[in-house]
Order: C-alpha cells, then structure tokens, then sequence
C-alpha cells in the first residue's frame, strides 16, 4: 500500500511540475497578472452560486447555455442565455436585455434596459443551473425508486443485486433503522415523504460533487433549496398533528403562572415550532457549503503559490490534490451523514406530532379476550 502511494505521489509531480512550471513563468511575464494576482473570493462565490448555464470543465469562458425566461416591459421574452453570457446585449423585440456586471446591484442577474437604466424584470422564471440540477436530481430519484420496485414486480421477493441491491439496502436501512422504530404504527403513512427526502438529498449532495456536467451544482450549498425541503417538514409535522400536540403548545400541562397572566410557556412553544425547520435549513446548508469551499480553497492554492516559481508551484499542487481528493472522499461520506440526519430529525419531529394524550392512548389499547367457559 505504502509503495502505490508513492508511485501516485511522484505520478502527480512528473505531470504537475511542467504545468507549474509554465503558469508561474506565464505569471511572471505578465505584470498585470502579477499585480492583481488571483481573485480566489470571485472564483470561488462563482462555483458556488447560481448562473444562466453550465461551466465548462477546463474552460470556464464557455458555457452550456440554458434558457432564459423573464417577463420584461412588454411581455414574455423567451431566449438562451448563450445571447447573453459574455455581457452582450440582447434584443428581443423592442426590449433589450443583459446580464448585470459586478458594479451594478443586480450583480449576476438578467436585467432589463430601459432608458439606458438596468430594471429588474417583474418575473423571472429562468431555468438557472440550480434549476436544472434540481430537474437532474429528481430524474436520478425516480430512477433509483422505481428500479427496485420493477425489479420486485418481474423478480417477485428474489434479492436484487448490483445497483438496485444497494438501492434496496439503503432504503431498508432508513426504514427499519430510523422510520419504523421512531415512528412504530404510523411508520407507513409517512415512509414515502422520508424515503423521498433522504434520497432527493443524497442524490443532490453527491451531484454536486461531480465538476462536470450533470454535476457541479451546488444544490444543498444553497439555502433556498435546504429551506423549501425544511418548510415541506414543518408543514407535514403540523397538518398531520393529533389535538394533544396542538394543546401542549397553547395549553400546556404547566404551573398556571408560566401561563397567565403571561403566557410565557405557550410563546416558549410556538416558538419552538419555528425553530426546528430553521435547524433544519441552517445546518444541511451550512455543512455542504463548508465542504465545497474546503476543496475550491486547496484547488486554488496552486494558481495562488504560481508566482513563487515552479519548485513551490509543483509541490503546492501536488499536496493541495491529494488533500483535495482526500477532502472529496470525506465529503461523500458527509453526503451521506447529512442526509441521514435530515431524514432522522424530520422523523423525531414527525413523531413528536403524532403523540396521543393518556386518553387517547388508553382508547387505542386492544381490549383483552377473556376466555368463556364452555
């Protein structure tokens, strides 16, 4: 093991030491180069944002283009985003339109111009990499579910294996695991949004970790999607809630001065209600968008050490790579862990919900079968 791990080592600097080599004399013989240096915070909040298309690996002055759809001044504009990219004015019609630069306060955006002014358009609707990613995404689900269950439809109970066996393994993991000793009889009812919700998010954390297409979007790095997910928990847990969780928020079984004249505990409640789904959202997005910012930092540690010449260049590479792909292992993993624990606190959450007061319970209870003398 120790000897292939060398042989990796010295492979990386035979063919990153001529590549170093080059962009620091390149960077040298570039004076302007030198004084502005590398915009690390620019490349960086550009792989993690949002865009009109789709980066080329390797080429980032191409792009896949992706449609673009906004209602300008005078209606629907319907274009790609191709139009657009490089900064260039489009007209449709009698409307014009662009991509706002980094001066202008819709930075990134398309915008409308009038009168020679930037107007942001009423309603934009743009299939934006995110968008398309989510699309990606959902694809790959339904795929992934709907395998297993055409294979049980032909196969009947005959384990499946490859691709469909691991899909089934983990599905019977979170099920039995999580879902049905957290939730026990009601287990059915809500295994569908769980089993969703768990796969939706594995399946967009690892796309994100593909650099090319249909990877590389940072789906679960943005805080809009992690929200709509958190928000679809919160309603499921209070639509479905039983009356005994309801009168633990506004009535609950407290001392009466925690209840009036100020009703502190029952504030204390609602608020809590709140609460849980922003938990949700902050900590899905925070530790995605922590792992994918680790890697871009090693990656552009390399073109940052450029100017200190081609022995430092090649040795920089060579360990912000390996330090790069270590990080990329252990952010499958955190992949995985994050989505198991959206899965498990939205389940704890659900559970919480469905809990019956002592009354309820008692009435549910199976009455024993005495038996009659014959």
């Amino acid at each position: 093991m120790k000897n292939i791990f060398t042989k990796i080592v010295l492979a990386l600097i035979a063919i990153l030491a001529p590549a170093a080599a080059y962009a620091s004399a390149s960077h040298d013989g570039d004076d302007q180069s030198k004084q502005e240096g590398v915009d690390a915070q620019g490349i960086i909040f550009e792989h993690l944002g949002d865009a009109y298309g789709w980066e080329v690996p390797f080429n980032h002055h191409k792009r896949i283009p992706l449609p673009v759809i906004v209602w300008g001044s005078d209606g629907l504009h319907v274009f790609s985003s191709s139009r657009v990219t490089g900064g260039e004015v489009y007209r449709d019609g009698n409307a014009e339109f662009k991509i706002a630069g980094k001066d202008s306060p819709y930075k990134g955006k398309v915008v409308e111009i009038i009168n020679g002014e930037e107007v942001k358009p009423a309603i934009d609707i743009s299939i934006t990499k995110n968008v398309c990613g989510i699309f990606i995404a959902v694809i790959v689900c339904v795929w992934c579910i709907l395998s297993v269950a055409r294979w049980h439809r032909t196969q009947g109970t005959k384990a499946p294996r490859k691709m469909v066996g691991a899909i089934e393994v983990i599905i019977m993991f979170i099920y039995d695991g999580v879902i049905k000793p957290t939730l026990k009889d009601k287990a059915p009812k809500f295994a569908p949004y769980l089993l969703t919700v768990f796969f939706f998010i594995l399946i967009m954390n690892l796309l994100g970790l593909i650099v090319v297409f249909p990877g590389g979007a940072n789906l679960t790095g943005n805080i809009a999607v992690t929200l709509v997910l958190s928000i679809i928990t919160f309603i499921i847990t209070n639509v479905f809630a039983t009356k005994h969780y309801w009168k633990e928020i506004f009535n609950p079984e407290v001392p009466w001065w925690l209840k009036w004249p100020l009703p502190i505990m029952p504030l204390i409640e609602v608020f809590g209600m709140f609460t849980k789904p922003a938990a949700l959202t902050v900590r899905l997005f925070a530790n995605m968008m922590g792992g994918h910012m680790i890697v871009l930092v090693l990656t552009l540690l390399i073109f940052i050490f450029a100017a200190m010449g081609p022995v430092v260049t090649g040795a920089t590479a060579v360990v912000s790579i390996i330090f790069s792909v270590f990080m990329l292992c252990i952010d499958v993993l955190v992949s995985f862990i994050q989505a198991y624990v959206f899965t498990m606190l939205s389940t704890i959450f659900i559970s919480l919900s469905q809990e019956e007061g002592h009354e309820e319970h008692d009435k549910h209870k199976e009455t024993p079968v005495v038996p009659q003398n014959p």
